[in-house]
């Protein structure tokens, strides 16, 4: 799935949760210089006559232009009519019949690589609902893109790379096994220091924005290996149900649609070895 497929489920997410009028979105096409990019409109869940297609709206100018240069949300009452944004786009937005619309950007690594849309063809404002929706599924949006992006980069790594990090990972997941089995409790927390050294991020970076519980790094850790459900209950101990229970918490928390996508995930935020 393309990234541009991710974006047109966003879409059809927001539609169907916020119930707007028209959700749509940009890919932000890369330019010599950040100031002459442009959002590109080419994807819609909706009713739509057409005008807004293959649109490029540069930065800076009409509302995605805007969230865009400020890196945030923005939300207008009337789009015709604001003074928060410049108007070089009123005459299509006019022919949609377009009113009330917000735009909140999709970051990964800093940098804009898309726009989604949420517009309104009635005299209601946006209200923090909608813009709520938008926000999450723009969060989620950002994880997706990093995890395939992470997953086509571990495709084409070095091999050796790639077996010393199924070594670690397999290494993480029996120490933290082993921890479980013994009855001596100062053991056992050292069994999880050394378990935490394997995943310990260095002084300067982030530290994650999300956290698993043991149990939930546990599963991941043995999905990671390539464990079915069942393997995975019989390695912690559990029933399948419980098992897959875990799984699906550590995935809601990950923003991830896969187990592979929550792999790539906890090993890009330090959650994993690798």
């Amino acid at each position: 799935m393309g990234e541009t497929s991710l974006v047109l489920d966003a879409l059809r997410r927001i539609r169907q949760t916020s119930g707007v009028s028209l959700a749509f979105a940009g890919m932000v096409a890369p330019a010599a210089t950040r100031k002459r990019r442009s959002v590109r409109l080419e994807q819609f869940v909706g009713p739509t006559v057409g005008a807004l297609s293959g649109v490029s709206v540069d930065v800076g100018h009409g509302l995605g232009g805007k969230v865009v240069s400020v890196n945030r949300p923005v939300a207008v009452d009337d789009y015709l009519r604001t003074p928060d944004i410049t108007h070089r786009y009123n005459p299509v937005i006019a022919t949609e019949g377009l009113r009330a619309m917000a735009a909140v950007p999709v970051i990964v690594d800093r940098d804009p690589v898309a726009v989604l849309y949420g517009a309104l063809r009635t005299d209601d404002p946006i209200g923090n609902r909608t813009l709520d929706v938008l926000a999450m599924e723009a969060r989620t949006l950002e994880q997706r893109i990093v995890a395939q992006r992470t997953a086509v980069e571990s495709a084409a790594a070095v091999p050796e790379v790639s077996v010393l990090r199924d070594r670690l990972t397999e290494t993480y997941a029996q120490l933290r096994a082993l921890a479980r089995t013994v009855d001596d409790a100062a053991f056992a927390s050292r069994i999880d220091r050394i378990t935490d050294m394997l995943v310990e991020q260095s002084p300067d970076a982030a530290v994650p924005a999300i956290s698993l519980t043991r149990r939930e790094r546990d599963v991941v850790a043995l999905a990671a290996l390539g464990h079915p459900n069942a393997r995975i209950a019989a390695e912690l101990g559990v029933g399948v149900q419980t098992a897959k229970g875990y799984m699906r918490d550590a995935m809601r928390k990950l923003g991830a649609s896969t187990r592979l996508e929550a792999v790539i995930t906890a090993r890009r935020l330090g959650l994993l070895p690798g």
